[in-house]
């Protein structure tokens, strides 16, 4: 498995609440950094601080391995109450030059609300590269490494995913999470 072929990941739930309640929650920018344990916090960049097509936001993150950072994510993809999906950007240039093309992204995030038995499939995936990001640094450190970074990584991410999906799911169905 190598960083250039785009490897990704993805996680999904069932969800006992309405897909349009389901949407609201995924595209409440703010909410998964709830649950997340890599997101700290999200905030709209774009005047309208609404999901579109071209609408931007900044992540705050941290990672054990990574430290803080902060990204910039573009709307890419996006067909309401069904696919929300958004390229994030290197823009303040931390693991290489800034990157400000979302046809180059540090990776490429959906959700996508799939109607269902009178609820929802919740599915959240990621593909990872081509832009520069703490785990090409990685690789660039440890070349003969990179299949398991890439592993380890997917590895990471599929778990920080469940955790939110619980997290929103619970939210959806009237729980605590």
């Amino acid at each position: 498995m190598r960083l250039a072929d785009g490897p990704g990941t993805e996680s999904a739930t069932q969800v006992d609440a309405a897909p349009a309640r389901v949407w609201e929650l995924v595209t409440d920018i703010g909410l998964a950094a709830e649950f997340s344990p890599e997101l700290m916090r999200a905030e709209w960049l774009t005047p309208a601080g609404v999901p579109a097509l071209g609408a931007r936001f900044a992540g705050h993150n941290r990672n054990r391995h990574l430290g803080e950072w902060r990204t910039v994510a573009e709307v890419v993809e996006f067909v309401p109450e069904r696919v929300f999906g958004w390229a994030v950007l290197d823009a303040d240039g931390r693991f290489g030059p800034p990157s400000d093309d979302p046809a180059h992204p540090m990776a490429v995030w959906r959700y996508s609300v799939e109607p269902q038995d009178g609820g929802a499939v919740l599915l959240q995936s990621v593909r990872l590269g081509p832009g520069r990001s703490g785990l090409t640094a990685a690789i660039d450190r440890m070349p003969d490494l990179e299949e398991q970074l890439v592993i380890g990584r997917l590895d990471e991410l599929r778990t920080g995913m469940e955790i939110t999906l619980r997290g929103i799911r619970a939210r959806a169905e009237g729980r605590t999470a």
